[in-house]
């Protein structure tokens, strides 16, 4: 076989190979969850419920279309989680605002749900690699855990900076140092790869999360008054960028292992 016909038959993973690109568009996406549901809530006037409405059913026909894809698509991928962290920040909004759930038990309960997500991932597939995303059960597994990490990120950031008072700022600089941390232990004391690339996934949440509030929110909240509109617009138009970049170099096309 000629490495042409080797390449062509080879497996693709259905999501992106895990390089610096992948974690810059991660938290600018999540920064933009923050920031987008805001917008769309407050400045639109759509409302909590409207918003979630609208949002959820952009996210489940994007997610059709990511599912149904053959492979990799980099501006598809990258939409569904975009989409799917706006939604993830509004499902935690609704069960916070509109029906009296503390941050604390939002914080606790996502964990669980994400916890059972990965039991039951495991329990069907024996892996939570995400290079091993080319079969229709672990991408729903994969998306699911998605879902849960950004409803969690969102709820551990709010309590972080909101309710134990310590600030955006401050909050960041702390999920920041998390993250650190876990890379450090990653790459210096050999800690599982799996569980390293799952516990920054799911901190880099609160992370942009904690940024998008701080460059959004106005200088009387501590923040630094860009504003949700030119925040979601200027980390929109670094996406785009990067992604338009990945698709045209194929960089982070990853092939299937175990």
């Amino acid at each position: 076989m000629s490495p042409a016909q080797s390449a062509s038959s080879m497996l693709w993973s259905k999501v992106p190979e895990i390089t610096l690109f992948f974690w810059i568009i991660k938290i600018l996406a999540t920064t933009v969850g923050e920031t987008a549901a805001d917008f769309l809530n407050v400045s639109l006037n759509l409302g909590l419920t409207g918003t979630s409405v609208v949002m959820t059913v952009l996210l489940l026909a994007v997610l059709t279309a990511q599912i149904r894809s053959p492979r990799y698509i980099p501006w598809l991928y990258w939409l569904a989680v975009v989409l799917i962290s706006v939604v993830g920040t509004l499902i935690t909004d609704n069960l916070v605002d509109h029906f009296g759930v503390s941050l604390e038990a939002a914080t606790a309960g996502f964990s669980v749900a994400l916890i059972a997500t990965f039991a039951f991932w495991f329990a069907k597939e024996r892996t939570l690699s995400i290079h091993s995303v080319f079969t229709r059960s672990r991408e729903l597994f994969y998306w699911a855990a998605i879902l849960f990490t950004f409803a969690l990120g969102t709820a551990a950031g709010d309590l972080a900076a909101e309710s134990l008072q310590l600030g955006y700022w401050v909050s960041a600089v702390l999920f920041a140092g998390v993250i650190a941390a876990v890379t450090l232990a990653y790459v210096f004391l050999k800690l599982n790869a799996i569980l390293a690339f799952w516990l920054a996934y799911i901190l880099t949440r609160p992370l942009g999360a904690s940024l998008g509030d701080y460059l959004s929110q106005p200088v009387a909240n501590q923040g630094l008054g860009l504003g949700t509109v030119g925040t979601s617009a200027l980390f929109l138009a670094v996406i785009l960028g990067l992604v338009t970049y990945l698709t045209l170099t194929r960089r982070d096309a990853a092939p299937v292992s175990d």
